[in-house]
């Protein structure tokens, strides 16, 4: 019975000690929902959408990679003279205990090329890297929805990308290589 009592004691002490060094952290940084609308034809790029709960502290989203993806770009919807254009995002702030959106009409992923197991898995894994101490990456599965048609994307899938890849050239050569 006494070996029982020490390891259960001893048990407890590590519970304890684990809950005490999450004292004052606060909630830690995490993907916490999204999903992917699949593009209306197959040469169309899908849209990705998702969103971050902020830790303790501010960092920045700076990329988000899928090993079974062609290609993922961080683009904002901004409207300037009246019209709406896509720009490339190089980074997004996250705030401390606040939060990261990226929604339709907004900040959104685009992803090319998705590999057909992980369409019909119905599923994307994805990683979510921030400039934190150790440029945390978070591991999260993006669900992938079928296209819905040009309206339900935020007329995304209409829109004429092959711009975008030019100007994303430009603003960083070895991102749009990959």
């Amino acid at each position: 019975m006494k070996p029982f009592a020490i390891l259960a004691l001893a048990a407890t002490a590590l519970t304890l000690t684990a809950c005490g060094e999450n004292l004052g952290k606060g909630q830690p940084l995490n993907v916490v929902s999204g999903h992917i609308v699949m593009g209306a034809t197959p040469d169309r790029p899908a849209v990705g959408y998702f969103r971050v709960q902020g830790g303790p502290q501010p960092v920045q989203l700076v990329a988000v990679t899928a090993d079974l993806a062609q290609r993922v770009e961080m683009h904002e919807s901004v409207k300037e003279n009246g019209v709406v254009t896509m720009k490339p995002l190089l980074r997004a702030d996250v705030p401390a205990k606040g939060e990261l959106v990226f929604k339709q009409g907004g900040k959104h992923l685009m992803i090319w090329g998705i590999n057909g197991a992980a369409v019909r898995a119905g599923k994307l894994p994805m990683a979510f890297v921030f400039t934190n101490n150790n440029n945390e990456r978070i591991l999260f599965d993006l669900v992938i929805k079928p296209a819905e048609g040009a309206a339900a994307e935020g007329d995304h899938g209409a829109m004429d990308h092959g711009s975008m890849e030019k100007d994303a050239e430009k603003a960083a050569p070895d991102a749009a290589k990959k």
